[in-house]
């Protein structure tokens, strides 16, 4: 799996960038490289060359422009690009670099930098979901997907915020290497292998975070088990407390019943089957643990507002 002429990774950062945006993708792709050595190059770049501080102040080395032998020109991110306009010489060396790059990617706000330079015009895209909305309104022509982890429109790709860099960088390794190597960095970053780019960005189970290790376990094997039938007593057992306290600390702790949490979870499963439309309604209810799609199509109103087939339809004119 060597080869010859190893992949030219290039970074591109500036002023204020958020480090994680930086050293998330670029220790996925170094692990890589450990992995299998002689199939990456990394460079770190900018307008200028030189130390570039981001925004916890901490510098980093950087070479100056390169626009030339690159593979895949990553941009991260800096939540400044919201309030800013992008500068002249960075829609230069983006557009330059992007031309002769086999995939170009951004990293959280990242995305505004590649909007800003029309690399995005016509194509799906995500970044952070707080400013989804914000980058749709300031380019119009890109068509924003914030629930997004990632995205990948042809050889564009876009990622969600933060730690979604890591996410969109192993997909894009077990594109260059296979997903054994893929699922090797994966391990070695102790991170999960991995988030699928159309899982939402917004996650019941962050939303459900208590404070009871007890009830974090419950959820964890809730979803863990969401096919099955989950009976109170089972989840009680589960958190090593009687149904009559369980009932009273999960309540407590999450602010609603078992069962509505369940649903939650269900119903947060199977959207995204739904919005991908290549999978019968009836087959995504039993995998999510519904008994039947009719039961699933009740609890897609009582969540989203809208049923399985509504949803399924908004996917479809998004995707055209």
């Amino acid at each position: 799996m060597k080869s010859a002429n190893p992949r030219h990774i290039a970074f591109f950062v500036y002023p204020g960038f958020v480090l994680l945006d930086l050293t998330g993708p670029l220790e996925a792709f170094t692990a890589a490289e450990a992995t299998v050595p002689g199939n990456y190059r990394i460079t770190v770049t900018s307008l200028t060359g030189g130390e570039i501080a981001s925004s916890t102040c901490l510098k980093v080395a950087t070479h100056p422009p390169i626009t030339e032998a690159i593979d895949t020109f990553v941009v991260v991110g800096d939540f400044s690009l919201a309030h800013r306009a992008v500068l002249p010489a960075e829609i230069e060396l983006i557009r330059a670099a992007s031309a002769g790059a086999r995939r170009t990617a951004s990293v959280c706000m990242g995305a505004f930098l590649l909007a800003g330079s029309g690399l995005l015009d016509g194509r799906r895209a995500t970044t952070h979901w707080r400013y989804a909305q914000k980058l749709q309104t300031l380019y119009p022509d890109v068509r924003v997907n914030g629930d997004r982890i990632f995205l990948c429109d042809d050889a564009m790709w876009t990622s969600a915020g933060m730690t979604a860099g890591i996410d969109m960088t192993l997909a894009m390794i077990e594109e260059d290497l296979g997903r054994a190597v893929a699922r090797t960095v994966a391990r070695m970053l102790v991170v999960y292998f991995r988030r699928p780019g159309g899982q939402m960005q917004h996650s019941s189970m962050l939303e459900l975070d208590p404070d009871s290790d007890r009830i974090r376990d419950v959820l964890c094997y809730i979803r863990e088990h969401l096919t099955e039938s989950l009976p109170i007593d089972r989840l009680a057992e589960v958190a090593n407390l009687s149904v009559r306290q369980f009932s009273r600390v999960f309540a407590t702790a999450t602010g609603m019943t078992p069962a509505k949490a369940i649903e939650r979870l269900r119903v947060e499963a199977a959207r995204v089957k739904v919005e991908d439309g290549s999978e019968a309604l009836k087959s995504i209810a039993r995998s999510a643990g519904f008994t039947n799609p009719e039961r699933m199509r009740q609890s897609f109103v009582r969540v989203f507002g809208q049923s399985p087939e509504a949803i399924r339809r908004l996917g479809r004119e998004r995707a055209a």
